[in-house]
């Protein structure tokens, strides 16, 4: 029987515990053929960030996550000097301006971490669009030419390239000129049987009955006005929690069910939201 690389990867995720479309495959088969950095966008809690842990499974490869805030800046997320060995070496041994800036006071963090390494390493730059704008700046030689100028040093060259993983919710737009260094593909909430897939692969054993009732509500969920609408995780802590406590069909023991929400309603505003007869509602359908 005949495969292909794209069917290859696919299986390779699903047995890594991700189950992944056809277009996502071929996005990162795309970015693993060319060596490209791949940009994921999505809401949040589609599997994002989950796509760089599997890979990095499937390849037997370091993961490497930077995780993006306001504020970041090159010394947390590229490198900064020791000043405390460097002040300790000058007391120690009088050491001249020359040898302070060098590697052995280099403090490496993770994006230069990343080039640095003698196997290629994924590099999961997470929820990149929390960064200031400033910062993507600091991304673009990297992204382009997978090296970093230090101007103590001079400009340090990937000793491997790394698979370059960037993620965003849409917090804010990100700039054409980090746009045009990646390749791209919006990840959205899956459809009812890649989700049912999921929580077979991933979530606690249960009954299929029971699957498709949790599948449904929590797909229905995400069709109200909810602040934070539910994702993957929550929805398998639902999954788990249910399973835990011993629930086997939704219709069962409603009081102990609405109880389980906090699995996924994170809100004030989503709890009042979501009242006791909509659940009521939502079930009657997917029972």
């Amino acid at each position: 029987m005949t495969t292909t690389p794209q069917a290859d990867l696919k299986r390779a995720l699903a047995a890594a515990g991700y189950v992944a479309d056809d277009t996502l495959v071929m996005a990162l088969h795309l970015a693993l053929t060319l060596g490209r950095p791949l940009l994921l966008e999505g809401p949040a809690g589609v599997g994002k960030t989950e796509i760089a842990k599997a890979l990095s499974e499937v390849r037997q490869a370091r993961l490497i996550r930077l995780q993006c805030y306001e504020g970041l800046d090159a010394a947390h997320a590229i490198y900064e000097w020791n000043y405390q060995r460097q002040l300790l070496a000058i007391r120690a041994d009088g050491a001249g301006e020359d040898s302070l800036f060098s590697d052995r006071f280099l403090l490496r963090r993770p994006l230069l971490e990343a080039i640095c390494q003698a196997e290629p390493p994924v590099l999961l730059i997470d929820e990149i669009d929390r960064a200031d704008e400033e910062f993507e700046a600091y991304l673009l030689e990297i992204l382009s030419d997978f090296q970093i100028t230090i101007p103590e040093i001079g400009t340090i060259t990937a000793t491997s390239r790394p698979l370059v993983i960037l993620t965003a919710n849409g917090t804010r737009d990100l700039s054409d000129a980090l746009r045009r260094r990646c390749l791209y593909a919006y990840i959205d909430y899956p459809d009812r049987d890649t989700e049912l897939a999921i929580l077979a692969r991933r979530g606690p054993r249960i009954e299929a009955r029971l699957a498709r009732q949790i599948v449904g509500v929590v797909q229905a969920l995400r069709r109200e006005e909810l602040e934070k609408k539910p994702g993957i995780a929550e929805m398998l802590d639902w999954a788990a929690a249910l399973a835990g406590l011993g629930i086997n069909d939704l219709t069962e023991d409603r009081a102990a069910l609405r109880a389980t929400l906090v699995c996924l309603l994170k809100t004030a505003a989503d709890r009042d939201a979501a009242p006791p007869e909509l659940l009521d509602r939502i079930i009657g359908k997917v029972a």
